[in-house]
């Protein structure tokens, strides 16, 4: 196992700016997913530690050892890729040991790393198959087999089960997890799924056009935004953004949507702009929810909504409406809402919602 530290990395091709100056460390142990957009520059990132790209400026230690220079397989890592890179012609079995064999390891010593890796993914009834007759989950866990063999000290793991279907990224995303809990190596995932990389990470680290958006624990992304694009790429459905102004009416602070007031909860400051008090307040379907009988509770604002889409998940049903103008989407429980057209009493909770500088896109 091995920490990674990278400092001050570029990575150009030609005149594309590609990696623009990313400072980061992971420690020894760690599940870090890189996550963004396409072209944001993680698989980018991730193939420099690898040393399948070379970089244009700066470092990458591994295990406090600077790496640039050494070629990908003096650099200890494994790498699980999208298109599962298994040979047609290998069983199973020879395909998790190649990696061993050409490095002269003794059978036996193959054979046993590759039974302890079957077992540990539950595909000890696969090995004398071939690729071919195998599903793209089975294959996956063939690709990571070939990976855990090498016992290596850092795992790198490019989009792996983007080729699956729902049910198969649900199910090989808990292998993973899994895996992580019980070797405890350190683990570098790349994705572009926000869910993926919610329920894997011990630390995400959003990218966007080639630098750090922000980097934390999920739940501190996912509630502490720094930016709308934080705020809007992470979470499904996403954030709802209402523009609007700071103001003061009759001695609260809140803020304005033309003649609608959602006054901030006591305690909570009123946030400061960089120019004229225009802000975006930004709402999560979990920050609304179907009133109950009485007084809103504290930090609360009540608000009569008329529905105009309701999209039932099971024990959960989302109703669009709007707000100010602006569509707003609530997750309430299955059965608080039944079509369109209704009018519902929703409770706006203020204590946790985010709000942004209108000019700059950053938390206020």
């Amino acid at each position: 196992m091995a920490n990674v530290r990278i400092s001050g990395l570029h990575k150009r091709y030609g005149a594309f700016h590609a990696v623009r100056g990313i400072d980061l460390d992971i420690p020894d142990g760690e599940f870090t997913v890189l996550v963004g957009p396409s072209g944001c520059g993680k698989s980018t990132l991730l193939r420099t530690i690898a040393g399948l790209e070379e970089i244009s400026e700066g470092t990458i230690e591994i295990g406090g050892e600077v790496v640039n220079d050494l070629r990908p397989r003096d650099r200890d890592v494994a790498m699980v890729f999208q298109d599962y890179a298994l040979y047609p012609h290998m069983s199973v079995a020879r395909n998790i040991g190649f990696g061993l064999k050409a490095r002269k390891m003794p059978q036996p010593e193959i054979d046993r790393r590759v039974d302890t890796a079957a077992r540990m993914l539950g595909i000890t009834q696969l090995l004398g198959r071939l690729p071919r007759q195998l599903s793209g989950g089975q294959r996956q866990r063939v690709a990571i087999g070939r990976a855990i063999v090498r016992n290596p000290r850092i795992f790198l793991f490019d989009e792996p089960l983007s080729n699956l279907d729902a049910q198969l990224r649900d199910e090989m995303r808990g292998e993973i997890k899994r895996l992580h809990q019980g070797i405890s190596t350190t683990m570098i995932y790349v994705t572009h799924d926000q869910i993926e990389a919610m329920t894997l990470a011990d630390r995400i680290v959003l990218m966007r056009d080639g630098l750090i958006e922000q980097q934390g624990a999920p739940l501190d992304l996912f509630e502490r935004p720094a930016t709308t694009f934080v705020a809007g790429f992470l979470g499904s459905p996403k954030m709802s953004f209402l523009p609007g102004r700071l103001e003061s009416r009759a001695g609260s602070e809140g803020i304005a949507f033309g003649d609608q007031f959602l006054p901030l909860p006591n305690g909570r400051m009123a946030p400061r702009t960089s120019g004229d008090g225009s802000v975006l307040l930004g709402l999560r379907p979990e920050h609304l929810s179907r009133a109950p009988a009485g007084a809103p509770p504290p930090g609360c604002v009540r608000y009569d909504a008329l529905v105009d889409l309701v999209q039932p998940t099971g024990s959960r049903s989302y109703a669009t409406f709007r707000l100010a103008g602006e569509p707003v989407i609530a997750e309430l429980q299955a059965h608080d809402v039944s079509r369109p057209g209704e009018t519902l009493p929703i409770d706006v909770n203020m204590n946790r919602a985010s709000v942004f500088d209108a000019a700059t896109g950053k938390a206020i």
